[in-house]
């Protein structure tokens, strides 16, 4: 009788190995394999990655698998193509003083960036200043590195540094950052509904058309929604939010509402939807920092390190900043690890949670006017894309919710790239004229 039991257990088993062949089993092997394919198939860009100057030296940078979220052996695993590297700024006085330390950290930037590509990593990583140049260096093997400047602060009043900036390799700026800067109002407003120019600045309208003239996509990710509708007015190219989400799924003033989104689209410009979790999921991620807020505060202090909340940040001295940037990943690294084996943790937002903003913004305004963005060691990453190491999990969501290898081309940077050269030819008509 045992022996009986046994083999029908046996042959159930088979029957089951079988039915999954045909069905369900073969289907999700189906999926993987197409998202596979695709993946390799498309270019994979994302809008938003920042860097740190430390890590771009002979002894340490990119060629090495660090422990930031973006670098070239990550970017080599999670088949991610091209990165946006961020010459970013935070907002300080309004004053001469400011201005100029500002300009050395954002000259320290692009210095950095151009040190990969030309000096470290020239076999590895090219500088793309065009959408031509992207797919060239695509095809030839290497990983692409573009840049984009996070806050137009360093550049004081001189309009003239717009052009500087651009002969540096800069294709995307932003206006505004966390605090009104000299040309925009910034969406950190809303908190206290203090604002200094009521959307753009005189500076800030000439700053749009000098973008216009020289073929730099404006970003509209941090400055005011006011400030926004004045920019989509004023300009002559399309515009791009480089990292941000819908508000209608998730309430923060980072994110872009409904009206805002239908302007995207009027405009012709394109949305990096970014998995950034606070401008995803606001209860989900609330619940899961509030929990991990003991455990890496436990970790840094075993560490002998300070440990600081997002919102200290702004008050911190440069050295504290230096100090804790450098430290953060390590200490999130070992408090994830941490989390991920107690019962008690709270779900994280995650690649299902981010791709909701996709489909939402796809339904909304339509395919041709979204992207993809992370945000990595500026804030960003998500459970599954916590690193450029898991891109590849993003497209294998997007399969599974159906959407097509030419759609998901579109967003992983044919519709960043067809705004770039839409803007590109705006200025070259510009500069006929």
């Amino acid at each position: 009788m045992k022996h009986y039991i046994c083999l029908l257990s046996i042959l159930s088993v088979l029957s089951c190995g079988e039915t999954n062949k045909k069905g369900q089993d073969t289907e999700q092997e189906t999926v993987l394999e197409k998202a596979k394919r695709i993946h390799e198939k498309v270019i994979t860009i994302d809008t938003h990655n920042d860097i740190n100057v430390h890590n771009f030296t002979d002894s340490l940078n990119y060629t090495q698998r660090l422990e930031t979220q973006i670098n070239l052996p990550k970017m080599e695993e999670g088949g991610l193509d091209v990165t946006w590297l961020i010459v970013y700024t935070g907002q300080d006085t309004l004053t001469d003083e400011g201005y100029a330390k500002a300009e050395e950290n954002a000259i320290s930037k692009f210095e950095s960036i151009h040190r990969l590509c030309e000096e470290i990593a020239p076999d590895k990583i090219e500088l793309a200043l065009t959408s031509d140049d992207v797919k060239r260096i695509h095809a030839a093997g290497k990983k692409v590195a573009m840049i984009g400047v996070e806050n137009a602060y360093p550049m004081g009043n001189d309009l003239a540094n717009f052009e500087k900036y651009y002969d540096l390799g800069a294709r995307y700026i932003s206006l505004a950052h966390n605090g009104h800067s000299q040309f925009s109002d910034s969406n950190t407003g809303e908190k206290d509904s203090v604002w200094l120019h009521n959307g753009l600045s005189k500076l800030g309208q000439e700053a749009v058309k000098e973008m216009n003239r020289l073929g730099i996509m404006v970003d509209v990710s941090h400055p005011s929604k006011e400030a926004m509708k004045q920019m989509i007015a004023l300009s002559k190219a399309p515009i791009i939010a480089s990292h941000s989400s819908a508000r209608a799924l998730c309430d923060h003033s980072r994110n872009l509402d409904d009206e805002q989104l239908k302007l995207m689209k009027e405009n012709g410009g394109v949305v990096q939807t970014v998995a950034f979790s606070s401008y995803l999921n606001t209860e989900k991620d609330k619940a899961y920092n509030a929990y991990m807020k003991s455990i890496l505060e436990k970790v840094a202090d075993s560490m002998g390190l300070e440990w600081y909340t997002r919102d200290q940040f702004s008050s911190l001295t440069d050295t504290q900043k230096e100090t804790f940037m450098k430290n953060y990943p390590k200490v999130k690294k070992i408090g994830a690890a941490i989390a991920d084996k107690s019962p008690d943790t709270p779900p994280m937002v995650d690649v299902s949670d981010f791709v909701n903003h996709i489909d939402y913004i796809v339904d909304l305004i339509g395919i041709d006017y979204v992207g993809i963005s992370s945000d990595f060691d500026g804030g960003g990453g998500i459970k599954g894309w916590s690193d450029a190491s898991e891109t590849f999990n993003v497209t294998l969501e997007l399969v599974k919710r159906g959407y097509t290898e030419e759609e998901i081309a579109q967003l992983w940077g044919e519709n960043l790239l067809r705004v770039l050269d839409e803007v590109q030819a705006v200025a070259k008509d510009m500069q006929k004229s």
